[in-house]
């Protein structure tokens, strides 16, 4: 379209012989359009002001303007159509992953969108607030950015013994309901700072100093994240508390160094009560087991006591009834067996005889050696070769009684007999 045609590409009615063709033209030109609305609007006021006879101030050189108000109203309208366009265009918003859409509708909340490209009615009736719930907020109580930039009045601390520490710690929360964290409260960060510090101090109140900074300082942080989001919960902040991070925890600089003395103190102390430990872990384990087996011992020492006892008592009843039938023949058998039990740990004996006074020599020990000898030879062949006591032994003297002798032979005998029975 031509930028001076004001007919919109009506080529017939200007006077140039177009032969009234109308070519296909496309849509016309916005500016092209204002500047011709201009141009009629100053033509009708020349107009009015002249009184409609411009012959005399040389005007018939100009043409005259032809206003159409139709060809006006149609530019109006589109316009207005492109107004109404551009304003509904206005009502789309996009949410990013990670945020929500808060509609709100004259200012109340009506409706919340997903992540994605949303649209609502256009500015003034509709609005959107984009929240982001995905990221992670820091919140710094007792410092700001470093520890050693110190905020003393949220730091300093009473515990439950009326000792004064300095702890510092950081708060970390993400949002789990974006309508409560705009619409419920009015600053909801700044009421997890106090929240935060009002958790922290009541936690601190109820326990000892060495508690809180040594053995207990985890505890402590698990403690305050739970009572913070019991607090926030009942605020309806629609604030997460996901993790407590104690920074720093310590008595206050002014009383550091003797801190630090009792702090070495008590180190010392926890090593000797451990190197005791060790010592009673080591000695204990021992004199337990030599207590079990001296005691095992006396038990069996115990049992066996026993055990004789009540066989020689039950022996001695047996020997009793013994006794009682043939009183002379138990009395001379106890008697043979008391000196066989004597002449058994002896090598010699030596006799007295009632009738001579002479002493005859028994050599026990050759007997006894012999008799071995005997027992340990294959078959029994050299028990006929074995050494025997008899009246025409060497050893014995011929002034000895044969009674006498063969009652020593008898006695020999039986101790080797009891000898035998007791190896075997």
């Amino acid at each position: 379209m031509s930028l001076n045609d004001p007919q919109w590409g009506n080529r017939g009615n200007d006077g140039d012989g177009g032969g009234g063709r109308r070519p296909n033209q496309g849509p016309p030109d916005l500016e092209q359009l204002w500047r011709d609305l201009n141009r009629r609007l100053s033509g009708i006021f020349d107009r009015k002001r002249g009184g409609g006879n411009r012959g005399g101030d040389g005007g018939g050189d100009r043409p005259p303007v032809q206003f159409s108000p139709r060809f006006l109203g149609g530019g109006i309208g589109l316009l207005l159509a492109l107004v109404v366009i551009v304003w509904l265009a206005s009502g789309f918003y996009i949410v990013d992953a990670g945020q929500r859409g808060l509609v709100l509708q004259f200012g109340r909340y009506k409706e919340s969108t997903e992540p994605g490209l949303s649209w609502r009615l256009p500015y003034p009736i509709q609005s959107h607030e984009l929240v982001n719930i995905s990221g992670v907020r820091t919140l710094e109580v007792g410092y700001r950015g470093t520890e050693r930039n110190k905020v003393l009045k949220e730091s300093l601390m009473l515990t439950d013994d009326e000792n004064i520490i300095n702890i510092q710690f950081a708060v970390q929360y993400i949002l789990k309901d974006p309508v409560d964290y705009v619409f419920a409260n009015r600053n909801p960060d700044e009421a997890v700072m106090q929240v935060a510090e009002t958790a922290i101090r009541q936690i601190v109140g109820k326990n000892k100093m060495d508690f809180v900074l040594y053995e207990g300082r985890e505890q402590v942080a698990v403690n305050a994240s739970q009572l913070m989001q019991e607090i926030l919960d009942r605020y309806k902040t629609g604030i997460l508390i996901s993790k407590v991070t104690m920074q720093n925890a310590q008595p206050p600089e002014q009383v550091q160094a003797a801190f630090d003395d009792a702090v070495k103190a008590s180190q010392d102390r926890a090593r000797q009560k451990n190197e005791g430990q060790a010592y009673a872990n080591d000695v204990i384990p021992r004199a337990q087991g030599t207590a079990a087996r001296l005691n095992e011992e006396a038990l069996g020492y115990k049992q066996r006591v026993i055990a004789t006892a009540e066989g020689d008592a039950s022996r001695f009843s047996q020997i009793n009834a013994e006794y009682a039938k043939a009183p002379e023949v138990t009395r001379s058998r106890m008697y043979l067996d008391t000196m066989q039990q004597v002449y058994s740990n002896t090598s010699k004996v030596m006799v007295d005889t009632k009738g001579q006074g002479n002493l005859l020599y028994l050599p026990l020990d050759k007997l006894i050696q012999a008799a071995g000898a005997v027992a340990a030879s294959p078959g029994g062949a050299a028990a006929s070769e074995a050494p025997t006591i008899s009246r025409s032994s060497p050893a014995i003297s011929n002034d000895v009684p044969p009674q006498v002798v063969d009652r020593n032979e008898a006695r020999s005998r039986d101790t080797l007999r009891l000898r035998d029975r007791e190896s075997r």
